[in-house]
């Protein structure tokens, strides 16, 4: 459902009105309109878990001072859009305990679905970059079990297994680690 406002609402207008919300329901504010997300296949539900514990791992291992995320936070794109991904990493200051925003994303990650591939592998690719931390955005397939890798600072590639090095912040996973069991 997604909800027809009068006027485009702002991203601190719809972080209130969000944080007021009685019952928890994934939503995302898209040029200024309150869109709620779908209900997730049990797939999608693991492979976004399987990324964020192959994330996290990471980050530990490689001893670093960032912080991954499961879906939850909200990332502003700009004035009146602010998406909320499977999964990120962020690195440097931490976030109050209250907030609903994560300012700094330096990889961000989504899970395609039928219903939200045609806005992951555009809209979302092209408001990600638009932010100056974000270094990687994958997007996920979990039907295909292929991992898509966009990289600020380089050319897209289809990833269908082996290692994958995220550098900055300095990661290193493999493809089976963010697909998880099959």
């Amino acid at each position: 459902m997604n909800v027809a406002l009068a006027r485009a609402m702002t991203v601190d207008e719809y972080l209130a009105w969000s944080d007021h919300q009685s019952e928890r329901r994934r939503t995302e504010l898209i040029n200024g309109q309150i869109v709620t997300m779908p209900a997730e296949r049990l797939i999608h539900t693991r492979i976004k878990t399987s990324a964020f514990l192959a994330l996290r791992r990471a980050v530990e291992t490689a001893g670093l001072s960032c912080e991954v995320l499961p879906d939850g936070p909200t990332v502003r794109i700009d004035e009146h859009t602010a998406y909320e991904p499977d999964a990120l990493v962020h690195c440097g200051e931490s976030p109050a305990p209250n907030s609903l925003l994560i300012t700094n994303p330096i990889i961000v990650v989504e899970v395609l679905s039928p219903t939200t591939a045609h806005s992951d592998t555009s809209a979302k690719l092209i408001g990600y970059f638009k932010l100056p931390s974000v270094a990687h955005y994958l997007v996920i397939d979990p039907d295909a079990r292929t991992v898509t890798h966009y990289a600020r600072n380089g050319a897209p590639a289809l990833l269908a297994g082996g290692p994958l090095r995220l550098d900055p912040p300095g990661l290193d996973l493999t493809v089976e680690d963010l697909l998880g069991p099959a």
